[in-house]
């Protein structure tokens, strides 16, 4: 691997990036909560790894593990208690993009008795600077290490991002190692994630030069891959792994500069109701945002194809054979759920606009 990065926030890659790097997690203090779902963390080597470093550098700790897929505000808000009951200087998120979206909620909490209930952090203003938050991936997807986005699950059940510079990292110590050990159904899902954070990002309204050279990098890295994950339908070598990860970090920094578009929004309803994956909920709705990206921005939309060198059929066949969503659809329920894409900014950043309406009957037209 040879992704660093300075800002956003800082990034040490490479390999050994963890074991090589303990005196600077012990500028951060001499107690530590790790923030993780204990799953992926356990397997990847990762979790093992920094408790002896920790440990060798006179570092007290505490293991949260408690963070379930699309992590809850009452979990974080729970963290968040024993971080401060232990006196916790810093946290260490470790995993895929749950818990360390989950870790950067947990050092606002911590830092803020003022957010005294779990949804209070939508609402109330961080008023004290948060703990510091080091990062450590396991999967290749969400780009969540270098984003200050946080994407939590309120108490009614309904997934919103807070953000802003309280959920930056300070430190991101990225070695793709950590995510060899990661099954093919989710080595394909963190992939397809990666994919719609660049495809979105480059045919947002918001997009920049920058962000679109960032863009750009990932789906260079990505398409290849996902050909391969397609066609094969076998894990990916550790070299392969390297490239994934390296392009999930450049589609983290396109969408840190653009957001998500409809694709995410939409996709939280397959999540939510349906309980399929994050990268698949959002990528069986990429085809269609790119259809209407040749329709409203055909040269950008022409562009990322061709960069990809790949064409409208090709790519949708792929995403979609990847993606291979099946539900059963409940219209009502749908029609239950529209209120939460009213005036939803992902669809007026998507290309041509996009509105509730329209994604109720781009759902029924897939799974009805």
């Amino acid at each position: 691997m040879s992704f660093n990065l300075e800002k956003p926030v800082k990034v040490i890659s490479g390999e050994n990036a963890v074991l090589n790097n303990g005196e600077r997690l012990s500028r951060f203090g001499k107690k530590c909560l790790i923030v993780t779902s204990g799953t992926a963390a356990e397997k990847s080597g990762a979790l093992k790894e920094v408790i002896g470093v920790l440990k060798s550098n006179k570092i007290s700790l505490l293991v949260f593990d408690s963070v379930t897929q699309n992590p809850k505000t009452s979990e974080c808000f729970e963290a968040g208690r024993i971080a401060k009951r232990f006196g916790a200087d810093f946290i260490v998120g470790i995993g895929g993009g749950s818990p360390l979206d989950a870790a950067k909620a947990v050092g606002v909490y911590a830092a803020n008795p003022k957010i005294s209930s779990p949804d209070l952090i939508y609402t109330e203003p961080v008023e004290n600077k948060p703990l510091p938050v080091v990062l450590i991936g396991t999967s290749a997807g969400t780009g969540s290490e270098v984003t200050g986005v946080s994407v939590l699950t309120n108490t009614n059940g309904k997934k919103k991002s807070v953000k802003g510079e309280n959920y930056y990292a300070s430190l991101v110590l990225a070695d793709s190692k950590y995510t060899y050990s990661l099954p093919y159904s989710v080595t394909v899902s963190t992939a397809l994630d990666a994919l719609c954070h660049a495809v979105e990002s480059f045919l947002s309204k918001k997009a920049d030069g920058l962000s679109r050279e960032y863009s750009k990098k990932a789906v260079s890295l990505l398409w290849e891959q996902l050909v391969f994950l397609e066609k094969e339908k076998t894990l990916p070598n550790e070299r392969q792994r390297d490239i994934l990860y390296d392009a999930s970090l450049y589609a983290g920094l396109a969408i840190e500069k653009t957001g998500c578009c409809f694709p995410h929004t939409v996709g939280y309803f397959l999540t939510e109701k349906h309980a399929v994956p994050h990268g698949k909920a959002c990528a069986v709705f990429l085809p269609e945002y790119v259809k209407r990206g040749l329709e409203f921005d055909e040269e950008n939309a022409k562009t990322i194809l061709s960069v990809m060198n790949t064409d409208f059929s090709s790519f949708e066949k792929t995403v979609m054979s990847l993606a291979d969503v099946k539900i059963c659809l409940d219209e009502k329920e749908l029609e239950n759920y529209l209120p939460n894409w009213e005036n939803a900014g992902n669809f007026d950043n998507s290309p041509g606009g996009f509105t509730a309406n329209q994604a109720r009957d781009l759902i029924i037209r897939l799974f009805s």
